[in-house]
Protein backbone atom coordinates (compact mmCIF):
# COMPACT_ATOMS: atom_id res chain seq x y z
CA UNK A 1 0.00 0.00 0.00
CA UNK A 2 0.95 3.55 -0.70
CA UNK A 3 0.88 6.61 0.85
CA UNK A 4 -1.61 7.75 -1.57
CA UNK A 5 -3.86 4.92 -0.93
CA UNK A 6 -3.58 5.34 2.91
CA UNK A 7 -4.72 8.85 2.30
CA UNK A 8 -7.43 8.14 0.14
CA UNK A 9 -8.82 5.64 2.39
CA UNK A 10 -8.88 8.16 4.84
CA UNK A 11 -10.91 10.42 2.87
CA UNK A 12 -12.84 7.59 1.82
CA UNK A 13 -13.94 6.61 5.71
CA UNK A 14 -14.51 10.05 6.20
CA UNK A 15 -16.91 10.34 3.64
CA UNK A 16 -19.21 7.27 4.28
CA UNK A 17 -18.94 8.59 7.68
CA UNK A 18 -21.20 11.80 6.27
CA UNK A 19 -23.00 9.82 4.16
CA UNK A 20 -24.60 8.52 7.59
CA UNK A 21 -24.26 11.14 9.62
CA UNK A 22 -25.22 13.72 6.71
CA UNK A 23 -22.73 16.38 7.85
CA UNK A 24 -20.37 16.24 5.70
CA UNK A 25 -20.92 15.79 1.57
CA UNK A 26 -19.89 12.06 2.07
CA UNK A 27 -20.79 11.05 -1.43
CA UNK A 28 -18.50 13.63 -3.10
CA UNK A 29 -15.44 13.30 -0.86
CA UNK A 30 -15.70 9.23 -1.52
CA UNK A 31 -15.93 10.36 -5.27
CA UNK A 32 -13.01 12.89 -5.16
CA UNK A 33 -10.64 10.85 -3.66
CA UNK A 34 -11.47 7.50 -5.76
CA UNK A 35 -10.92 9.91 -8.60
CA UNK A 36 -8.06 11.23 -7.64
CA UNK A 37 -6.54 7.70 -6.82
CA UNK A 38 -7.56 6.91 -10.62
CA UNK A 39 -6.51 9.91 -12.21
CA UNK A 40 -2.79 9.11 -10.55
CA UNK A 41 -2.78 5.86 -10.42
CA UNK A 42 -3.99 5.89 -14.60
CA UNK A 43 -3.88 2.76 -16.49
CA UNK A 44 -6.66 0.16 -17.33
CA UNK A 45 -7.56 -0.23 -13.56
CA UNK A 46 -7.45 3.57 -12.38
CA UNK A 47 -9.46 4.46 -14.94
CA UNK A 48 -11.95 1.84 -14.78
CA UNK A 49 -12.16 2.23 -10.98
CA UNK A 50 -12.84 6.21 -11.60
CA UNK A 51 -15.45 4.79 -14.43
CA UNK A 52 -17.07 2.80 -12.11
CA UNK A 53 -16.91 5.25 -9.01
CA UNK A 54 -18.70 8.02 -10.94
CA UNK A 55 -21.23 5.88 -12.22
CA UNK A 56 -21.75 4.49 -8.98
CA UNK A 57 -22.13 8.42 -7.26
CA UNK A 58 -24.61 9.49 -10.38
CA UNK A 59 -27.00 7.10 -10.08
CA UNK A 60 -27.44 7.36 -6.19
CA UNK A 61 -27.61 11.12 -6.20
CA UNK A 62 -30.23 10.62 -8.79
CA UNK A 63 -32.06 7.80 -7.58
CA UNK A 64 -32.41 9.28 -4.02
CA UNK A 65 -34.03 12.49 -5.33
CA UNK A 66 -35.85 10.20 -7.39
CA UNK A 67 -37.47 7.47 -4.68
CA UNK A 68 -37.63 10.02 -2.10
CA UNK A 69 -40.15 12.35 -4.05
CA UNK A 70 -42.10 9.61 -4.79
CA UNK A 71 -42.25 8.86 -1.16
CA UNK A 72 -43.05 12.08 0.00
CA UNK A 73 -45.77 11.86 -2.87
CA UNK A 74 -47.10 8.94 -1.57
CA UNK A 75 -47.57 10.28 1.63
CA UNK A 76 -48.79 13.55 0.79
CA UNK A 77 -46.04 15.95 1.87
CA UNK A 78 -45.19 18.72 0.30
CA UNK A 79 -41.83 19.70 -0.79
CA UNK A 80 -42.30 23.04 0.91
CA UNK A 81 -42.24 21.03 4.36
CA UNK A 82 -39.37 19.52 3.82
CA UNK A 83 -37.86 22.93 2.83
CA UNK A 84 -38.64 24.04 6.16
CA UNK A 85 -37.50 21.02 7.86
CA UNK A 86 -34.36 21.61 6.15
CA UNK A 87 -34.21 25.45 7.29
CA UNK A 88 -34.91 24.75 10.84
CA UNK A 89 -32.48 21.95 10.61
CA UNK A 90 -29.43 24.27 9.68
CA UNK A 91 -30.71 26.57 12.48
CA UNK A 92 -30.75 23.58 15.28
CA UNK A 93 -27.38 22.82 13.95
CA UNK A 94 -25.88 25.97 15.16
CA UNK A 95 -28.03 26.36 18.43
CA UNK A 96 -27.77 23.15 19.31
CA UNK A 97 -24.60 21.33 19.06
CA UNK A 98 -24.84 17.87 17.54
CA UNK A 99 -28.14 17.06 18.13
CA UNK A 100 -29.48 20.47 16.46
CA UNK A 101 -30.00 19.16 12.88
CA UNK A 102 -32.77 16.50 13.08
CA UNK A 103 -34.44 18.05 16.08
CA UNK A 104 -34.68 21.31 13.78
CA UNK A 105 -35.24 19.37 10.96
CA UNK A 106 -38.38 17.31 12.82
CA UNK A 107 -39.77 20.62 14.20
CA UNK A 108 -39.12 22.01 10.86
CA UNK A 109 -41.53 19.95 8.92
CA UNK A 110 -44.04 19.16 12.10
CA UNK A 111 -44.39 23.10 12.16
CA UNK A 112 -44.94 23.47 8.22
CA UNK A 113 -47.29 20.80 8.17
CA UNK A 114 -49.42 21.48 11.44
CA UNK A 115 -49.65 25.18 9.84
CA UNK A 116 -50.73 23.21 6.34
CA UNK A 117 -52.72 20.78 7.79
CA UNK A 118 -54.34 22.84 10.60
CA UNK A 119 -54.13 19.38 12.46
CA UNK A 120 -51.46 17.67 14.97
CA UNK A 121 -52.37 14.16 14.15
CA UNK A 122 -51.73 14.46 10.83
CA UNK A 123 -49.12 17.24 10.42
CA UNK A 124 -47.01 14.01 13.04
CA UNK A 125 -47.60 11.37 9.92
CA UNK A 126 -46.34 13.78 7.36
CA UNK A 127 -43.32 14.21 9.82
CA UNK A 128 -42.71 10.38 9.54
CA UNK A 129 -42.89 10.46 6.71
CA UNK A 130 -40.53 13.17 5.50
CA UNK A 131 -38.05 11.42 8.16
CA UNK A 132 -38.58 7.99 6.41
CA UNK A 133 -37.84 9.86 2.71
CA UNK A 134 -34.62 10.92 4.11
CA UNK A 135 -33.63 7.74 5.40
CA UNK A 136 -34.35 6.71 2.20
CA UNK A 137 -31.56 8.95 0.61
CA UNK A 138 -29.02 8.06 3.10
CA UNK A 139 -29.26 4.08 2.63
CA UNK A 140 -29.36 5.43 -1.29
CA UNK A 141 -26.43 7.59 -1.14
CA UNK A 142 -24.52 4.98 1.63
CA UNK A 143 -25.08 2.10 -1.38
CA UNK A 144 -23.69 4.45 -4.11
CA UNK A 145 -20.58 5.25 -1.91
CA UNK A 146 -19.75 1.60 -1.11
CA UNK A 147 -19.69 0.68 -4.53
CA UNK A 148 -17.59 3.45 -5.09
CA UNK A 149 -15.54 2.27 -2.26
CA UNK A 150 -16.13 -1.17 -3.29
CA UNK A 151 -14.41 -0.68 -6.85
CA UNK A 152 -11.32 1.27 -5.75
CA UNK A 153 -10.60 -1.18 -2.78
CA UNK A 154 -10.90 -3.67 -5.69
CA UNK A 155 -8.72 -1.25 -7.53
CA UNK A 156 -5.65 -1.27 -4.74
CA UNK A 157 -5.96 -5.22 -4.82
CA UNK A 158 -5.80 -5.34 -8.36
CA UNK A 159 -2.93 -2.45 -9.17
Amino acid sequence: MTTLDLLVGVVVVVGLFGVVVQVLPGALLVLGAVVVWGVVTGGAVGWTVLAVAVVATGVAMVGKYVLAGRHLARGGVPSSAVVWGGVLGVVGFFVIPVVGLPIGFLLGTYLAEWVRLRSPGPAWRATVVALQATGITIVVELAGALLATGAWLTGVAVA
